[in-house]
């Protein structure tokens, strides 16, 4: 029984993160990657830390360091593709 409502928390978080994700407007994306990147850099910093003790917590930590990774590394990727993004549309309008 909890696993199922741990299954149906889990699903709606991930539509309600959709659903806030989708309102913010473009121009707003950049800035808010921006400062997730930085709260993910931090959360990574704290696992690694963790992670350096050997505690019972050792697992907890280690998932903590693969996740927020990958939260830094797609953040960047997908910062980096929004500003290329802006930077051609601004060609396209010099060119104009």
């Amino acid at each position: 029984m909890p696993a199922a409502v741990l299954l149906v928390f889990v699903l709606a978080c991930a539509v309600l993160g959709y659903r806030v994700i989708a309102a913010v407007p473009p121009l707003l994306h950049t800035p808010l990657m921006s400062g997730m990147n930085a709260l993910s850099g931090i959360t990574l910093l704290v696992a690694l830390s963790a992670l350096s003790h050997e505690e019972p917590g050792s697992l907890l930590a280690l998932a903590a360091v693969v996740l927020a990774t990958g939260n830094v590394v797609g953040g960047f990727w997908v910062t980096e593709r929004m500003l290329r993004m802006f930077h051609q549309r601004g060609k396209q309008e010099a060119e104009e």
